[in-house]
């Protein structure tokens, strides 16, 4: 009993905070005892609610109440310290309802540390221990605390379950193989779960194979998702542009009407006015003669008479009038039907197209959907036109970058290029800076003695002069070798020889999902040059290799087909008016 009263003592004097005896012990208002430390550290945490509570019975107090230490408390556990008695087991140790308990434990019971197939019985730390020390107990299965041990025990026979029945797919005791289940196919379970655990690992294999294979799918959407928003970002950053020049343009063909209208205004209103002014002077000088001849009338001296009378009839030469054009008030009214009929022109333009833009629109096709068939005409190919800019931090020392970054050229002197692992230290090529997925289409015009058109995986290596970093002579890159006289495809260090018309623009369609790459001979007509059907596995990068000093190749501008019909017809639309 006294034994008792110590235990409760221990378990009294713990603090909930740190689950170990009370340091420096302090009483809240509330009637609860904690470490002064761990209660400060723990208002500390809730000074920003400026409420402090008990972290037992949530006790709220306002203000922080001040801490004193507990003297009674602070002398019964030094006395319990000075005795020897070790604290009582916290909380956290005994079993809960969600916890396995210890079967050999009385009274309150400890949380199981394992659990004996064999017994079968789940112990705490200190009834598992004969089970490390006998030797008989040695030889029982040790497992993690299980609350399924029962499941273990034959229901029937009241026998441990160490066999397995695998006509009925159960698990049986030795009494059950030669009573109902005899002349079955029986096991040992142990046996049963070799051979299921091959069978687990193969199912694993599978699983994880599936799983990479939808992380793939997962970083192809992923990039897939990037390229649309890279796409239509540009679509609306050049829609920008472009009905920018348009309303540029109107801007100014308004500013000129306007201009040419005002100009001609003056010059017409000054010529009016300045035949106005003559007339005005003619008109007075007359009535001034006029007035004079009046009184010349009344003269009744005949010789004054006929002395005055010769000079004041003579009359000056009259301002001519008869140019004077009077019409109704229709001066500039024409320059507004020319400016209306304009108008209407552009609307029908405008209106005709706009439903190819639309349909162009919806017709984008991403990766969930069904592949397009590859386009037939330069104009289809254009659809998916792409602006393809390199990469300075790819670029060989001997590759010199121009107009924006869209020209490489071959050049003697090396270029003081700063230090990057991207760069091709050897082979003078250069990659682009954009990644290639989804649709794209792009176009490359070159001269000198011959170029690579290619692309390539980002991993491709790039220093050394082995084939691993040159374009075309790897499983990483794509190339056609174009030379002034021939055409030949290269991959993994084959080449095919590749006939077709000899021109100095390439150009270069890729479906990315799809698995195919083409290239095309570009003059007059566009000329397919090779195919390529593979599955690409990552995004490509475009490239060039510079096979000569002074060989230059450059990713051409390209526009949309509509939008270029679109803007041609809109200024040929004007030059007529």
């Amino acid at each position: 009993m006294a034994q008792k009263g110590v235990q409760l003592d221990q378990e009294t004097i713990s603090c909930s905070i740190c689950l170990d005896l009370l340091k420096d012990p302090v009483t809240i208002p509330c009637g609860h005892s904690y470490c002064m430390n761990c209660i400060k550290s723990f208002w500390d945490q809730e000074d920003e609610k400026n409420i402090h509570s008990c972290p037992q019975c949530r006790q709220f107090f306002v203000p922080r109440p001040v801490l004193v230490k507990n003297i009674v408390l602070a002398v019964l556990v030094e006395e319990l310290k000075k005795t020897g008695f070790q604290a009582a087991p916290v909380d956290h140790c005994y079993a809960g309802p969600e916890d396995v308990a210890c079967d050999d434990c009385t009274g309150r019971k400890l949380k199981a540390l394992k659990s004996c197939l064999v017994c079968p019985a789940s112990y705490c730390e200190k009834h598992v221990q004969p089970h490390y020390d006998v030797a008989q107990l040695k030889k029982h299965k040790l497992v993690d605390p299980s609350k399924k041990l029962l499941e273990n025990i034959c229901s029937r026979h009241d026998e441990v379950m160490k066999m397995f029945c695998r006509t009925d797919q159960q698990c049986i005791c030795y009494l059950c193989s030669v009573d109902e289940h005899k002349g079955h196919d029986t096991v040992s379970a142990a046996a049963e779960r070799t051979e299921k655990q091959r069978e687990l690992e193969v199912s694993r294999q599978n699983i994880q194979q599936r799983i990479q294979d939808r992380e793939k799918d997962v970083k192809l959407l992923q990039q897939e998702v990037e390229a649309i928003d890279r796409s239509a970002d540009k679509a609306v950053e050049d829609s920008e542009k472009i009905f920018t020049e348009l309303i540029r343009l109107i801007q100014k063909r308004s500013s000129d009407v306007k201009q040419q209208v005002r100009s001609k205004q003056q010059t017409e209103v000054s010529r009016a006015k300045e035949l106005q002014e003559k007339l005005e002077q003619e008109i007075t000088e007359l009535k001034r003669k006029d007035t004079r001849l009046k009184q010349l009338s009344y003269t009744e001296d005949h010789n004054q008479f006929l002395h005055s009378y010769p000079s004041l009839s003579r009359l000056r030469e009259s301002t001519d009038s008869s140019s004077i054009n009077i019409r109704p008030l229709r001066y500039f009214e024409d320059v507004t039907l020319a400016l209306s009929e304009v108008r209407d022109k552009l609307q029908d333009v405008l209106r005709g197209k706009w439903t190819n833009i639309l349909q162009t629109v919806t017709e984008v096709d991403v990766l969930l959907s069904n592949s397009q068939a590859e386009p037939k005409t330069r104009a289809g190919f254009l659809k998916y036109s792409c602006q393809v800019t390199l990469d300075p931090n790819t670029a060989n020392t001997r590759v010199l970058l121009s107009e924006r970054n869209r020209k490489a050229t071959g050049i003697n002197e090396r270029q003081s290029y700063s230090s990057h692992p991207d760069r091709f230290t050897r082979w003078c090529q250069v990659l682009s800076r954009e990644s290639l997925t989804g649709r794209c289409y792009w176009e490359v015009e070159w001269e000198g003695k011959g170029v690579y058109v290619a692309v390539a995986y980002k991993n491709i290596s790039r220093a050394g002069v082995g084939n691993e970093c040159a374009f075309g002579q790897n499983d990483k890159s794509w190339a056609l070798h174009c030379d002034i006289n021939s055409y030949n495809f290269c991959y993994n260090n084959v080449q095919t020889p590749v006939s077709g018309p000899q021109s100095s623009r390439v150009g270069v369609y890729l479906d990315h999902r799809a698995g195919i790459l083409s290239f095309y001979s570009i003059s007059e007509t566009m000329t397919l040059l090779h195919r390529v059907q593979t599955t690409f596995t990552q995004p490509l990068f475009a490239g060039l290799r510079i096979l000569d000093f002074g060989v230059t190749a450059e990713f051409c501008k390209l526009q949309s087909a509509e939008v270029m019909e679109a803007i041609a017809a809109l200024r040929g639309t004007e030059e007529r008016h």
